[in-house]
């Protein structure tokens, strides 16, 4: 017994030599569930909410601090209070561990080996957490990235759920959510909260809690002070090789620009939302021509076009002057007019452009949104074969046609399905080529013009399809005159009532189906995660995705 004594007295001594932070440090456990509310303030700043649940694994040290990161370093210590299992949490101060956040040292609420803790943690202030769009100067970028934990302590899966409350008085069709992480819902889940503030809503059930997943939104400037938004610092230059980075970084995103440019245009014209997109079984039929151009996602200025023929066919409205576009809403309307023709009407009852247009904007932003809800649980793949066939069924009945008595008559009674064609300009020409075009009844409410300058007389009359008929001879028009007129509708739709074509697509998308936007664009410190970030962005507009350390 003797001789084993030095031994053991070398062991501890050893082992007191050993830092008592390394044998307290054996961190293993697993975060089954992290939720998070993010409040973006009146003021500019933001305030959190999150909860932890742990579970410690056996065999680990117990878990004795959290550190929780902060989207900013500008926070309010004082505003912070939290506990685990309900017990009050005392030690909250500035982390040792991470560069941007706080720890909260669970004392004698410690959460031991193969037990379960629940911390909650509140941070009634943050700034410095708002900057520019990149996409539209009048908004504001919104970006965060929730507490990560370290690789290397954690392991499983965790329900993550992320919960924007946008500023109060946003309205509905104002803000926009960015690009989601992978993994989650690329649409998050839209409400309100008991505030009546708009809500986001990320969650996936298979998410980890050692990545940085960066959700963001955007909203109107006019929500917020602007001295709370961030400006980037002005740009210097130092005759250095460091100094070349940001050029590098400029030649790279001038690339990526040209080609955003590109596919933000495309993008544009597209209003449907991509929940339309998924598919379901069937064929939804019943829809009007104008239904089936929305689902198309036809330009706009001709799906208005399509609705301003059906109310001058239904005798609702005749056109006073053509260039501008003109239309006086008859009395007596009919009974048959559908929701989207009253609208139509509704807004050529305003007589400044700017109502006007809005007008419009909302009239097609509930166009979209009914032909999307009709949509619902049919396949738009097999919807769209569809329609397409009834198209090419309707030109073929038109070409068809051996007289051009008959060929205007079948023209007329399926014209609406025609101009679904994107080359129906082109073909109307092609069809009526060389030949004279017998006007519809309804022509003259069209084209207000049309007697003066032919001199022909208007009949109410439909002529006879078959010779020695006996039917009242119509007006009729040069083939390239009448197709030319028709397309000419489009162009003054265009140039005289909703003016660039993209910009008035685009204020309709921001409602039906926002931008995707790139988390890139809110700046990358607009994130909290936890970490301990040793790297930097190059340039301003780089997002920070720096490895996560917390404990």
């Amino acid at each position: 017994m003797k001789k084993r004594l030095p031994i053991l007295l070398l062991l501890l001594a050893i082992l007191l030599a050993v830092p008592s932070s390394v044998l307290a440090q054996n961190y293993s456990f697993s975060v089954p569930e992290e939720t998070v509310h993010v409040y973006w303030n009146e003021d500019g700043t933001s305030s959190l909410d999150y909860v932890f649940v742990f579970e410690n694994n056996l065999g680990a040290s117990p878990i004795d601090f959290v550190d929780v990161a902060t989207p900013s370093n500008n926070y309010e210590l004082s505003s912070i209070f939290a506990d685990v299992d309900g017990h009050p949490i005392t030690h909250i101060q500035d982390s040792e561990f991470i560069d941007q956040g706080f720890e909260l040292g669970l004392g004698s609420n410690a959460i031991p080996p193969g037990s379960t803790g629940r911390v909650h943690a509140s941070i009634g202030t943050v700034r410095d957490v708002l900057y520019p769009d990149d996409n539209d100067e009048n908004y504001a970028s919104a970006v965060f990235a929730p507490t990560q934990f370290g690789k290397e302590f954690t392991s499983g899966n965790t329900d993550l759920t992320v919960v924007f409350h946008l500023p109060p008085g946003v309205q509905p069709e104002e803000p926009r959510w960015h690009s989601a992480p992978s993994g989650f819902p690329s649409t998050p889940v839209t409400g309100f909260d008991d505030q009546g503030r708009i809500t986001y809503t990320w969650r996936d059930q298979s998410a980890n809690a050692w990545t940085q997943y960066n959700f963001g939104a955007s909203f109107p400037k006019a929500y917020v002070p602007a001295e709370a938004i961030v400006t980037p610092p002005a740009f210097s230059f130092n005759f250095n090789f460091e100094a070349l980075i940001p050029f590098l970084c400029i030649g790279f995103f001038a690339l990526f620009i040209v080609l955003g440019i590109v596919g933000d245009r495309r993008r544009k014209m597209k209003y449907l939302p991509p929940k339309i997109a998924i598919e379901g079984h069937g064929i939804k039929r019943g829809l009007t021509a104008i239904e089936a151009a929305i689902l198309m996602e036809q330009p706009m200025d001709k799906v208005l076009t399509m609705i301003l023929f059906s109310v001058i066919k239904k005798n609702a409205a005749q056109v006073v002057t053509q260039d501008p576009l003109e239309i006086k809403v008859l009395d007596d309307l009919p009974e048959d007019l559908r929701p989207y023709e009253l609208d139509f009407l509704a807004a050529f009852e305003e007589k400044a452009g700017a109502p006007r247009r809005k007008a419009l904007q909302k009239m097609m932003v509930d166009l979209v949104k009914g032909v999307s809800n009709k949509m619902k649980g049919f396949s738009r793949r097999e919807t769209l074969a569809y329609y397409q066939d009834i198209m090419k069924r309707a030109w073929q009945q038109v070409e068809a046609a051996d007289t051009p008595e008959v060929k205007s008559q079948k023209f007329d009674e399926v014209m609406e399905w025609t101009m679904l064609d994107r080359e129906y300009g082109d073909r109307t020409k092609e069809v009526f080529r060389g030949g004279p075009v017998f006007v519809p009844i309804w022509w003259p409410r069209y084209d207000p013009g049309f007697g003066r300058s032919t001199g022909a007389p208007i009949s109410t009359s439909r002529p006879s399809s078959t010779p020695g008929g006996g039917g009242v001879s119509m007006p009729n028009l040069p083939g390239s005159a009448f197709a030319a007129s028709v397309v000419t509708g489009v162009q003054n739709f265009s140039k005289g009532v909703i003016g660039n074509v993209s910009d008035f697509t685009s204020g309709v998308t921001r409602v039906t189906n926002p931008p995707p936007k790139s988390t890139s664009s809110g700046r990358s410190r607009g994130g909290g995660g936890g970490s301990s970030c040793a790297c930097a962005c190059a340039c301003a507009g780089c997002a920070c995705a720096c490895a996560g350390g917390g404990r």
